[in-house]
């Protein structure tokens, strides 16, 4: 997509009018300053900036970009996705604008589109269908609201549809509509099923699933099949009815999921709105990342048997790195899925979810059967591990311990030994070693590493140095500066960085914070600053130390114990 076209949406959608749709924006000078959407916070640090057109986190996330980077962040989407969303919103054709990006993307939501009519207008004609929908509880307003229709089982009825359409049979085949069959010629990949149109969090149809027909089942193909991933299409994104639900599951900060297009349905129209279906694929840290921004508490709905019990296992553990809280709601025989309770048990969804278990109650439950069971136990702390908050794996540990019998400092130091994968975490291993006495700092480091207190210190006193316009000021606290804020402070003195370049936009976020007016109290700052220069360059001496006792290097041994006393001595010494 040319920058010309990006350029032009950002000129026609105010950044702040924008965001405004999401967050909550308070002014802050000629700023505006809102709670981050990307992490958890009580104080605000997401800035804004209506004459830049940018937005910056200060706080943990320590991100920022424009409406576009925001609108992927937010919504977890590809550029192609938010492009053609604010292209629509700003009244632009991209088909004129960029007719390469128009052949390569927007004909995919052209083919999904008239795909979708097309099942529909199938479905109106055939009346077994629609029979077999009618057993299956749906009424014909939930049909029309969610676009339900029904492709005919025959081989190439939409391909020759398409094609009179006037769509090239190349384009078709991407959509993943089609396939080339093994004898040449092309063939419907959707036959004799029930379709589901399946929406991207802007209500644009981007894919299917299809669930077969009982007179069309010959045993040996999937009773529900889903589009394949496409340029538009990623199944691990997308969770079926989000576009229609996801006010509902904001105004309400709670979310049920459940596993397929006919439970969804069957909920949503038994009243229950706050859901969400994951199409029959497997949880993934893409749905929960979109999901965490709408919801505090997530909801999820397995059956009671055994495969239904280990997935809902895999949920829990994923739903709690990303600090939801959790219940758990199992479907009890007879019933085998939501959509079998409400067909059986129309308005006591409801209930039925209010009594859903806590996710402690669920583990306990499933394995805590004899007290000071070792195995049991550690299970159990398995799972606690896996949480990302530690007020919720104190409760949790508090609670196993009275379950159990073991004390809360054993049940402590056998967690600490277990090991899990944990989602997000850092792999530190292949990191670069330094030598016992060669500098802590690269001056030729290109990349913002990971914020130090030191470095958020630099940061303050070079947006009040900004704010000031006297950036020279601070020359005598240069020495004290990591290696990365050393870099910026250079280039906000004689700037030399292209536009764009890292360095460049690090300085503009800087320039941002300066803007927002921030207090902060520049003698004090100097102080904190010199200290916790200090104190990193003590640790580092401890390190070494240790490093040198270990190897037998003696010379190196009586240099660092000289060093670290006068460090010692310096920092004792510091004016509080």
């Amino acid at each position: 997509m040319s920058d010309a076209t990006t350029q032009e949406i950002k000129s026609k959608i105010d950044i702040v009018d924008f965001l405004r749709g999401y967050i909550t924006l308070i002014p802050a000078g000629k700023n505006f300053k809102a709670v981050c959407p990307f992490h958890k916070e009580k104080t605000p640090s997401f800035m804004v900036s209506p004459d830049r057109q940018t937005w910056h986190c200060f706080g943990a996330c320590n991100t920022g970009g424009d409406i576009f980077t925001f609108l992927m962040k937010y919504e977890n989407l590809e550029f192609f996705e938010a492009l053609k969303f604010l292209a629509e919103k700003a009244g632009i054709e991209l088909k004129r604008a960029d007719p390469a990006e128009q052949r390569q993307f927007g004909v995919l939501y052209d083919i999904n589109a008239i795909a979708k009519n097309f099942f529909m207008d199938e479905l109106r004609a055939a009346k077994f269908a629609l029979d077999y929908i009618k057993k299956r509880g749906l009424t014909p307003e939930t049909l029309n609201e969610f676009e339900i229709g029904f492709a005919p089982n025959k081989p190439d009825a939409l391909t020759l549809h398409l094609i009179h359409k006037g769509i090239n049979v190349a384009d078709i085949e991407r959509s993943g509509l089609v396939f080339k069959a093994d004898r040449g010629g092309y063939m419907d990949r959707f036959r004799g099923r029930i379709m589901f149109p399946i929406a991207n969090h802007f209500g644009k149809t981007v894919g299917f699933t299809g669930r077969v027909l009982p007179e069309f089942d010959t045993g040996t193909m999937g009773k529900y099949v889903n589009s394949p991933e496409t340029a538009i299409f990623k199944k691990s994104k997308l969770l079926y009815g989000f576009y229609k639900t996801k006010n509902v599951i904001r105004e309400t900060s709670s979310v049920l999921l459940v596993e397929g297009q006919m439970d969804f349905l069957a909920t949503y129209q038994d009243g229950v709105r706050n859901v969400v279906a994951t199409s029959g694929t497997a949880l993934t840290s893409d749905h929960l990342t979109v999901l965490r921004k709408y919801a505090e508490t997530a909801v999820l709905c397995f059956d009671s048997d055994e495969a239904g019990l280990e997935a809902a296992e895999r949920a829990i553990d994923l739903t709690h790195q990303f600090d939801f809280e959790t219940k758990v709601m199992l479907m009890a025989q007879p019933a085998k899925d939501p959509a079998d309770f409400v067909e059986n048990n129309p308005g006591k969804l409801v209930e039925l979810i209010k009594n859903a278990s806590t996710a402690m109650q669920f583990y306990f439950n499933r394995y805590l059967t004899y007290r000071q069971d070792k195995k049991q136990t550690r299970a159990v702390l398995v799972k606690i591990k896996k949480m990302s908050s530690a007020l919720d794996r104190s409760v949790w540990i508090k609670s196993l311990g009275e379950r159990t019998g073991f004390s809360e400092k054993d049940l402590l130091e056998e967690m600490d030994q277990l090991k899990v994968e944990i989602f997000g975490t850092r792999d530190e291993t292949n990191l670069p070693k330094r030598g016992i006495l060669e500098p802590s700092q690269d001056a030729s480091i290109e990349l913002p590493p990971k914020n130090t207190r030191r470095g958020m210190i630099a940061e303050n006193l070079m947006s009040l140095a900004i704010s000031k316009n006297d950036i020279t000021a601070l020359l005598p606290q240069r020495q004290y500066f990591p290696a990365w804020h050393k870099q910026a402070y250079d280039e906000l003195r004689e700037p030399k960085a292209e536009a764009g370049s890292t360095l460049s936009t690090f300085i503009n976020t800087l320039t941002l914070k300066a803007g927002a007016g921030l207090a902060h109290d520049e003698t004090t700052l100097i102080k904190e600053l010199r200290r916790e220069y200090l104190k990193e360059r003590q640790d580092e001496l401890k390190q070494k130390i240790a490093l040198a006792e270990k190897v037998g290097d003696e010379t190196a041994l009586v240099e660092l114990v000289k060093e670290i006393d006068l460090l010692t001595n310096e920092l004792h010494n510091e004016p509080q």
